[in-house]
C-alpha cells in the first residue's frame, strides 16, 4: 500500500471511529526525506490517494495539486524532534475534554507506558503557527503521545499503524479517566507501581509444561 493509500485507509478509519469530524484533524506518514499529509480543507472519510500532497522535511511541495494540512509544520517539527514514521493528529472527543481541563493526563491505567507514562499537555497556541509546532515537539519528549491545550492530540510512530492504535489507547485513557470522574476521584498509579508492570513485563511467569503421560 502506498504512503498515499495508507492516508486514505487510516483517513476513513479515524471517521468511522469517531475520532475527527468534518475536516478536523491531520495525518501523516514519512518515507526517506519525503512525507506524505492529508490536504487542508478535506474530509479525511472522502480522500482519494491523488489528493494527498507529497512534501519535503523541509516544508517544500513535491507533489500534488492540492495544499497540505495546516498542521503540516508541527508535523515536520515531529519528525525532526523524535525520527517517527508517522503522524496523527485527532480531535477526539475525550481527549480534547482532557486537554480543554488539564495539564497532562495522570496514568490511572498501567496501559499508559504504551505511550511513555503521563501524557502531557501542550500549552496553547494558533493551530499551524511555529509556537504550536515547539509546544508539541516538547510535550512529545519521551512520550508517544501528547495532547494539545483547547485543541486536540497527537500521537507518533514508527509506522502510521502503530501512531493510529496510538492514538485510540490514548483516547481510552482519556475516556477511562473522564467518566472515573463522573464516580469519584481516579486513583493514579504511582512510580512504584508502574515500575513493578514494566518489571513485570520484562520478566514473565514461566508455566512449567505438563509432563506427558
Amino acid at each position: 500500500m502506498s504512503l498515499r493509500e495508507q492516508l486514505c485507509a487510516y483517513g476513513r478509519r479515524a471517521v468511522e471511529l469517531g475520532l475527527v469530524i468534518g475536516s478536523s484533524g491531520n495525518l501523516s506518514v514519512r518515507e526517506g526525506d519525503l512525507v506524505a499529509v492529508t490536504p487542508a480543507g478535506a474530509a479525511l472519510d472522502r480522500l482519494t490517494p491523488q489528493m494527498c500532497p507529497i512534501v519535503d522535511v523541509e516544508g517544500h511541495l513535491v507533489e500534488g495539486d492540492l495544499q497540505p494540512s495546516s498542521e503540516t509544520p508541527m508535523h515536520l517539527a515531529v519528525y525532526a524532534a523524535t525520527g517517527a514514521g508517522a503522524v496523527v493528529h485527532t480531535h477526539s472527543v475525550f481527549g480534547t475534554v482532557v486537554a480543554t481541563t488539564m495539564t497532562e493526563l495522570p496514568p490511572v491505567h498501567y496501559n499508559a507506558l504504551l505511550l511513555g507514562g503521563a501524557v502531557r499537555v501542550a500549552p496553547y497556541a494558533t493551530y499551524g503557527t511555529p509556537e504550536l509546532a515547539a509546544n508539541v515537539r516538547e510535550a512529545l519528549a519521551g512520550r508517544k503521545a501528547a495532547l494539545m491545550a483547547n485543541h486536540g492530540g497527537v500521537t507518533v510512530g514508527a509506522t502510521l499503524e502503530e501512531a493510529f492504535e496510538a492514538t485510540r489507547l490514548l483516547e481510552w485513557l482519556c475516556e477511562v479517566y473522564v467518566r472515573g470522574l463522573g464516580v469519584g476521584a481516579p486513583t493514579v498509579l504511582t512510580g512504584e507501581q508502574l515500575d513493578a508492570v514494566v518489571e513485570r513485563a520484562l520478566n514473565p511467569p514461566a508455566f512449567p509444561r505438563r509432563a506427558s503421560s
